[in-house]
């Protein structure tokens, strides 16, 4: 976000948590900053990262002089930008830990219901226990699940790390066939929010979020308080108009982990307060 009057590159966090605290400016380095985010083997993730972040401030500066699309590299490069920020979030992180524990639950099922006496062998040969409800068979299963490599990879964060490479290939060869939109506001501007680049579909009533990415009608990923980016079907700079910017600005606020951030000087704040309170409990439409 450009800097404000007497500050050093500032954003104004608000903390969703606690909306009627007095919210102070920061650094934007003390912003959406999340400490050990992957926490094994991070120097290659990075590396991977940093392939998108170095051709990025190039193109961020065409985005905001209005000149996105002279170079195509520079299309590609802001692409990028919007996957990465889709899978290195805390969104991408819960929904692998939830698949990850639903995969779980799954497979202790799986192991009642088909190997039920190979669980009794096992446990009495471990144990000398002779196990017979599915109570203590799920438990011992449980047990054995929990000293597998896979769980192991889990714990130290590897399975994670493996996660959300592999999902960043797949994400970037699907969001290559789509094109970039640059939108700017006719008034207002965009806050954004911890989980800043979301799947989305709008219809004419509803705008619809966090659903699959084969499902939405975009990617959304707000880079400024003048500028977000969308993949759609055609490069294409569009301006929208304030109930728009609005709309937008809600959905970082309802899909937010805990903070959104703003320009300091926006005025962002009584709306941001609104949105707060009418925060769904699973609902993801507006």
């Amino acid at each position: 976000m450009p800097e404000p009057k007497g500050s050093s590159r500032q954003l104004l966090p608000f903390d969703l948590h606690n909306p009627g605290r007095v919210h102070k400016r920061m650094p934007t380095s003390r912003c959406g900053w999340v400490e050990n985010f992957v926490a094994v083997d991070s120097p290659s993730i990075e590396a991977l990262w940093g392939d998108v972040e170095r051709r990025v401030p190039a193109a961020l500066a065409a985005a905001h002089a209005g000149t996105p699309f002279t170079d195509p590299l520079h299309v590609a490069a802001l692409r990028d930008l919007v996957v990465l920020h889709y899978v290195r979030s805390l969104h991408y992180r819960d929904v692998h830990t939830d698949a990850f524990q639903r995969a779980r639950t799954r497979l202790v099922a799986k192991a009642i219901s088909q190997y039920p006496e190979q669980l009794r062998r096992e446990a009495l040969r471990e144990t000398g226990l002779h196990l017979s409800g599915p109570a203590s068979l799920g438990a011992f299963a449980e047990r054995l699940i929990e000293r597998s490599s896979v769980m192991r990879d889990h714990e130290s964060g590897k399975l994670f790390r493996t996660s959300i490479e592999d999902t960043f290939h797949q994400m970037r060869d699907l969001a290559s066939t789509r094109r970039l939109e640059v939108i700017t506001p006719e008034t207002g501007q965009f806050l954004i929010g911890d989980n800043p680049a979301l799947t989305l579909s709008v219809e004419r009533s509803r705008t619809m979020y966090g659903m699959a990415f084969g499902d939405a009608q975009t990617l959304i990923l707000p880079i400024g308080p003048r500028h977000m980016l969308s993949l759609g079907p055609e490069n294409v700079m569009l301006t929208v108009p304030q109930s728009f910017v609005d709309r937008l600005n809600a959905v970082q606020v309802h899909a937010a982990d805990r903070y959104v951030y703003m320009h300091p000087e926006s005025g962002l704040e009584p709306f941001v307060e609104r949105a707060a309170q009418r925060r769904p409990a699973g609902d993801r439409t507006i």
